[in-house]
């Protein structure tokens, strides 16, 4: 494959979201919200569980009283990624969501009181080493940068995130992400450009209230995809009125556009047209349908005909061309063998079973290959 299309990451200074690393030189990380009440803790945990298996690697859950904060440590207990608490306003759930060993924060700290209150959220994180996100929506800027800039601006984004970022640091606390999310894609992509060029700390980028999971995922992917082949993102979320498993999905098909990330099966599938040997539509959806617990990165390419199918299955790891006479399999650019239209999707399926468990056992033998004995 040709490498003519790189990426340069913007470097930023590294924070830790227990043991997920942010910026620097980490791997963007992908995370979504629960929907739950957080006060349901079963119902909590199931989601997260949903989540994590479809390759979630950060959850935020949202703390809005006492007995959801309460709720925190069993939550925690129950779940194998880092939970960060999302506060608003109030410092008392910020210090209890701290005490439950949460992983994160989200909250603005010039919102939740005087200063001796911020002080005490901004200590206790600090001790803990637990980081805190910034969150700058353009939908809930201060009245004082409206009346400022008369209305939310790119400017009056990056100055909301600026007086946040200006409480922390005066209290020594840098361990910091910072997200500018709007609704409008071309708003966002121009507030995190110039936060970018003004600040290292690393960035969550999002596209807030992006809409359903159609037009959700079309916006995300322009606004994400501007930035993040710009080199700007850390961590990202696409928010969905939708399942919060769809976010992740789409979150990481974004990321493989890009050869960011690499996860899961990824289908090259042709365009229909008028040539096709068979239908190309039905199988790519049954494909990406029946191959989705596969974690293991593996391009299939399902092309219809011989037009461009010869070319793109031998670039897959696997992939099918079709053919008058029937189709053929191909592996990592070597025929396998020609195969009938009624047998296609058993015989795909099979293949980038058998594949992905070659690399499963193979990264097992690398994992526990015995180091020879040091020669003294």
């Amino acid at each position: 494959m040709s490498n003519d299309f790189q990426i340069t990451r913007r470097k930023t200074r590294q924070i830790a979201v227990g043991p997920v690393k942010i910026g620097g030189d980490a791997p963007i990380a992908v995370q979504s919200m629960t929907t739950t009440d957080t006060r349901d803790v079963a119902a909590t945990v199931a989601e997260i569980h949903r989540l994590e298996a479809a390759g979630c690697e950060i959850v935020r859950v949202t703390v809005p009283d006492h007995a959801s904060a309460e709720a925190l440590p069993k939550i925690r207990n129950q779940i194998d990624i880092p939970l960060i608490a999302d506060i608003h306003f109030n410092y008392q759930l910020a210090l209890l969501a701290l005490d439950a060993k949460v992983d994160g924060l989200r909250l603005n700290p010039g919102n939740i009181g005087a200063r001796n209150r911020v002080e005490r959220v901004v200590k206790q994180a600090k001790d803990q080493g637990v980081p805190i996100r910034i969150g700058v929506n353009a939908g809930s800027l201060e009245k004082s940068l409206l009346q400022q800039y008369g209305y939310p601006t790119a400017e009056a984004m990056v100055a909301s995130a600026a007086r946040h970022i200006d409480i922390l640091e005066s209290l020594g606390f840098y361990e910091t992400k910072v997200s500018l999310k709007a609704s409008h894609v071309g708003l966002a992509v121009s507030a995190y450009r110039l936060f970018s060029a003004r600040y290292d700390y690393p960035v969550h980028l999002g596209i807030t209230e992006a809409g359903t999971a159609a037009t959700g995922a079309l916006k995300s992917a322009v606004g994400l995809g501007i930035l993040l082949a710009e080199g700007i993102g850390d961590t990202i979320r696409v928010s969905l009125a939708a399942d919060p498993v769809e976010e992740i999905r789409v979150g990481y098909e974004i990321l493989k556009s890009l050869h960011l990330r690499k996860r899961g099966v990824n289908v090259i599938a042709c365009p229909t047209c008028g040539r096709l040997e068979f239908d190309v539509i039905r199988l790519s959806a049954d494909i990406e349908q029946r191959l989705s617990h596969i974690t293991e990165a593996i391009d299939v390419s399902i092309l219809g005909c011989v037009v461009n199918g010869i070319g793109e299955g031998k670039e897959a790891d696997i992939g099918i061309a079709g053919g008058h006479s029937g189709s053929l399999l191909f592996r990592k650019g070597k025929i396998i063998r020609k195969i009938a239209s009624e047998a296609l999707e058993s015989a795909l399926i099979e293949e980038v079973e058998q594949l992905a468990l070659e690399r499963r056992e193979a990264r097992k033998q690398q994992k526990f290959t015995p180091q020879p004995p040091l020669s003294i």
